[in-house]
């Protein structure tokens, strides 16, 4: 009996949102093909039906992964704009706050990845290049500030969530995140255009 219409796109996707959960919570290299297509409720024979290799499904979950993480960003946005706050300063203090931090699997995944990036292929380089060139242009735009700004404030964003990440301490890893906040949201005053 043949699949409906659709359902291997569907497969796809569910493939891909396991890898983006399993990314994000453990990086690239400490996450196995098997436990990538179980946790999308398939068995490892089927992916090579869906991707040429791991290198693919890395690039394709960066994208998705970052079009996810801006979705909620402006959800944020939207949802907290008042008076007293700016869409921007709603999206710093949920980027920069212990939700954030503490749930990965559906965090960022700049920070989860940027330790190894580096050291993974050439390809998978410069497609997580220009996921972050995306969310700087999205982030920026939101700020309404230069891109100079921008990169400075995307730049002490991921960072300060990645060390907030590392750390054992949780008071010291909650420091870190206020004085992320802090300065995050000086970087937008002095940066607006």
């Amino acid at each position: 009996m043949p699949y409906p219409k659709g359902h291997k796109l569907k497969v796809r996707n569910h493939i891909i949102t396991s890898a983006a959960k399993a990314f994000r919570t453990h990086g690239v290299r400490n996450i196995s093909l098997p436990h990538i297509m179980k946790g999308a409720g398939l068995t490892h024979g089927g992916f090579y039906s869906h991707f040429e290799n791991k290198d693919q499904l890395v690039k394709e979950t960066c994208h998705f992964a970052i079009s996810d993480t801006m979705e909620m960003l402006q959800k944020v946005a939207d949802k907290n704009k008042n008076e007293d706050q700016s869409a921007i300063e709603a999206v710093i203090d949920f980027y920069l706050g212990s939700l954030h931090r503490d749930q990965t699997e559906v965090g960022c995944i700049l920070p989860a990845l940027s330790g190894e990036i580096s050291q993974l292929s050439e390809e998978i380089r410069q497609a997580y290049t220009r996921e972050l060139q995306r969310f700087i242009t999205f982030i920026t735009e939101l700020a309404e500030i230069d891109t100079s700004a921008g990169y400075a404030l995307v730049s002490s964003m991921v960072g300060t969530v990645a060390l907030a990440r590392a750390v054992s301490d949780s008071k010291f890893s909650d420091d870190l995140l206020q004085a992320g906040r802090t300065q995050a949201k000086q970087t937008v005053n002095t940066g607006s255009k």
